[in-house]
């Protein structure tokens, strides 16, 4: 038995459909069978709403007069694209204010035009003999546009990996807040309701087919940016009018240390078609697993921890080294709801017709990292293998007599088997001195502490720890825990001209 879009569409239109959500498949399925479910099923809706950096929209303001050609445009001390033609921009949702940085970004311009909020557009250009003025500030409403149109390169990931962090330090992501010493797991996505886990071979998902996005009528446009599928990691690119929009589905949102972000609701309705649609549309949360990766790991690739499912993160909790560990989700499972449930009520009603894609998104493609034509420097580059160090047992004006020589501001303290234990500065050292009392070793003094690096790091790793610790200096140790050179801002200023810090 099988179903055509036409016979799903003519139900649409008489209102004999029946319409269900992607979470109420899975039940139906197991007490009708599969054979039952197709009988009875026409269309399952899906939804998901979470942050979806890649976001923005294409404006056009009309012309002024006299016209200008902008080629520097602002939307509320917000920096959009002028790289278009004369009236038209591109705002992008992680765009940050000039003058507010991450408090208020591209997503907030986008919020605030469709909650009825008036923006500031402030343009500049060079003047030419056909658009002469070079100046423009005026306040505009989402209806004085011509076209309000939200075009996202990269939506609806199929899944998220989850994310912890090995380190004893608190990290800020685009996974959130990520607590040291792997004590919390953060993890997004709608797991059952998301749109891509429905239809895992995009059959049904393509060009030209229609969705909910924002709480206005969209349409896929194809595949979107970094879509890889062939490791369950999709995504689409989709479009839709802004003017449609209804703030319940479209929030602006700032990541404390990461910056501005959009979170977008959007669903798929999915027309059940045959047997392999429903076997699709039954999955569960138990059926999708994610790994948990450590952020702690500053590199592209993090290790995995272990692999989860949906129905373990959503449970609140998940074991990590032998310790139950509290889980979080950045996106909003309700609100995936709210979405799967509006979709319905638009198919029962006649309001939204489906339609198969007019061009099919490659289901097997796997996303590539970045080709680099050259490696960035590492610590190997710049180090100063002329290290001065010391032994923890040497007495502290041993330490003071190095010091003073003028070569370093830091010793590195060593064991006596050469191994680093400990670093100390020349301010340890002169505090020492001038208040003298039970320390008379370095090993009383020392930091035991010491944040490191190896020659193989990339010296960006390196100096985020300089900037994170507020410190100056790194001793570069070998596999084997023994000090091998220093690196130093000084070091770095060299290599950056001295910008390196902000």
């Amino acid at each position: 038995m099988h179903k055509s879009i036409d016979q799903i569409n003519e139900r649409i239109r008489d209102g004999s459909v029946r319409v269900v959500t992607a979470e109420e498949m899975p039940a139906i399925v197991a007490e009708l069978g599969e054979e039952g479910a197709l009988k009875e099923v026409d269309v399952v809706t899906t939804g998901t709403f979470g942050a979806m950096c890649s976001s923005g929209a294409f404006l056009n303001f009309g012309h002024a007069e006299p016209p200008i050609r902008m080629e520097r445009i602002w939307l509320n001390n917000v920096e959009a694209y002028g790289g278009l033609a004369a009236v038209d921009t591109y705002i992008g949702a992680t765009q940050q204010s000039d003058t507010l940085e991450e408090k208020y970004g591209g997503a907030h311009v986008i919020e605030d035009l469709v909650a009825g909020k008036s923006v500031e557009l402030r343009a500049s250009s060079r003047g030419t003999d056909c658009y002469p003025r070079r100046m423009i500030d005026t306040d505009l409403l989402l209806e004085n546009f011509n076209q309000a149109i939200m075009c996202n390169p990269r939506n609806a990931y199929q899944r998220y990996n989850a994310a912890t962090n090995s380190t004893d330090r608190i990290l800020h992501t685009y996974m959130g807040t990520l607590l040291p010493n792997s004590s919390n797991v953060s993890f997004s996505g709608a797991g059952t309701l998301n749109p891509l886990s429905n239809d895992p071979k995009l059959r049904l998902i393509g060009s030209g087919v229609p969705l909910f996005l924002c709480g206005a009528q969209g349409m896929v446009v194809g595949e979107g940016t970094q879509h890889s599928p062939a490791g369950g990691y999709g995504t689409l690119m989709v479009t839709g009018n802004l003017k449609e929009m209804s703030q319940d589905y479209l929030r602006a949102a700032t990541m404390t240390g990461y910056g501005v972000t959009l979170y977008v609701g959007l669903g798929i309705p999915l027309p059940v078609l045959d047997l392999d649609v429903v076997r699709a549309t039954a999955v569960r949360d138990e059926d999708i697993s994610v790994d948990i990766m450590d952020y702690g790991v500053p590199s592209r690739n993090r290790p995995a921890i272990r692999k989860v499912t949906y129905a373990e993160l959503r449970s609140g909790t998940v074991e990590l080294h032998g310790e139950e560990v509290r889980t979080s989700s950045l996106s909003s499972f309700r609100n995936a709801r709210k979405v799967a449930g509006e979709l319905k009520h638009w198919i029962e009603r006649g309001s939204m017709q489906l339609a198969l894609p007019t061009r099919p998104i490659d289901a097997k493609k796997s996303a590539r990292p970045m080709h680099q034509t050259s490696k960035g420097p590492r610590v190997l580059d710049i180090m100063d293998r002329q290290v001065v160090s010391v032994g923890e047992n040497e007495e502290i004006i041993t330490a003071a007599k190095k010091l003073l020589k003028g070569e370093t501001n830091h010793l590195p303290v060593i064991n006596g088997d050469n191994i680093l234990v400990g670093i100390v500065t020349t301010f340890d050292v002169s505090k020492a001195v001038v208040n003298p009392g039970k320390a008379h070793f370095v090993k009383d003094i020392m930091k035991k502490k010491v944040i490191t690096t190896t020659p193989d790091e990339p010296v960006d790793i390196a100096v985020q720890k300089l900037e994170q610790h507020n410190i100056s200096a790194l001793p570069v140790i070998d596999g084997g825990h023994h000090v091998i050179a220093i690196l130093t801002a000084m070091d770095l200023g060299k290599l950056f001209g001295g910008r390196w810090l902000k």
